[in-house]
């Protein structure tokens, strides 16, 4: 992770501003243990630091690209470093990958499917020639 200038005593909404992260989702991150507890004020307020904006950028960024909390709790230890730490975090980015063209793949069946019938909508019911809508019968078959 990319170090950043040491902040100290972020409250929460600070912190959610500075990250782009909504503050709900960061008690989620905590209760789930994928971003530990900040150290409280004696007040009981939570104070953040410039290790939890880089957690959860880390986080954000991981979440934009797809990833899902399993895999991020996996990439957050991978990015402490080791010897596999790099094959290890491919391996999780090359299945992620795999799903995104297999997601896409899908979504390509699926505009050909709903074109086609939108053609034969056009081609039949729209121009008076069919009592029964393709765009319909699709949905009940």
């Amino acid at each position: 992770m990319n170090a950043i200038t040491d902040l100290r005593g972020l409250g929460i909404g600070a912190l959610a501003r500075l990250t782009g992260v909504a503050i709900e989702t960061i008690r989620y991150y905590e209760k789930i243990d994928l971003m530990a507890p900040p150290p409280r004020t004696r007040g009981g307020h939570r104070s953040y630091g410039s290790e939890h904006v880089e957690r959860l950028r880390f986080i954000r960024r991981a979440r934009a690209l797809g990833f899902g909390i399993g895999e991020i709790r996996a990439l957050l230890v991978l990015s402490g470093g080791g010897a596999d730490s790099c094959a290890r975090a491919r391996e999780i980015a090359s299945d992620r990958l795999a799903d995104v063209r297999a997601k896409r793949d899908g979504l390509a069946r699926l505009e050909t499917i709903l074109s086609d019938t939108i053609a034969q909508c056009d081609a039949r019911c729209c121009a008076g020639a069919a009592p029964a809508c393709p765009v319909l019968e699709i949905l009940e078959t």
